[in-house]
């Protein structure tokens, strides 16, 4: 559960590089999420290189910290693995969330960057990292050390919770 509470938002990344077994228990746990069917319609796309990097802020306009990590996970859906047409997204999420909680246990940090449902940002990936048109990116994940300490957050709200009706 600490992990869970200590997960927060990372925009600012040292230049200390992320380890080859940092990154695969990373991809580990966003593959150990469920998945509608144990469908796992999920792709992911481990960016290393500088100039690929540094190319997306053009195009997508709250992913400037990608200058600074030194890898990031493009998150996609793969819709040929679909056993139910759509679940990719609810999938994909949950493998998602799983590689943001993992970061946090190792003491990396990170921060989800939304792509899908941007045809712009869809489109602009797709073409800087050759994807297939049965690839769809859902999300970038950076990835990195923390240049940046933030308090863990209770968000707890009972007002948005109801019990048995509205």
């Amino acid at each position: 559960m600490s992990t869970i509470f200590k997960r927060r938002s990372i925009r600012r990344y040292t230049a200390q590089p992320v380890t080859p077994a940092q990154l695969e228990m990373v991809l580990k746990a966003g593959m150990a999420a469920p998945s509608a069917e144990n469908q796992q319609p999920w792709q992911f796309v481990v960016v290393d290189h500088r100039e690929k990097l540094d190319r997306i802020p053009e195009f997508h306009p709250y992913s400037r910290m990608l200058k600074e990590a030194g890898v990031a996970i493009i998150v996609c859906g793969d819709r040929t693995l679909e056993k139910i047409a759509g679940f990719w997204v609810q999938d994909c999420a949950a493998a998602a969330e799983n590689m943001l909680l993992m970061a946090e246990e190792l003491g990396l940090g990170s921060v989800w960057l939304a792509v899908y449902l941007l045809p712009d940002r869809v489109k602009a990936l797709r073409e800087l990292l050759g994807l297939p048109d049965h690839i769809t990116p859902l999300a970038i994940l950076p990835i990195g050390y923390p240049a940046e300490a933030k308090e863990p957050i209770d968000r707890f709200d009972a007002w948005r919770v109801h019990r048995n009706h509205w």
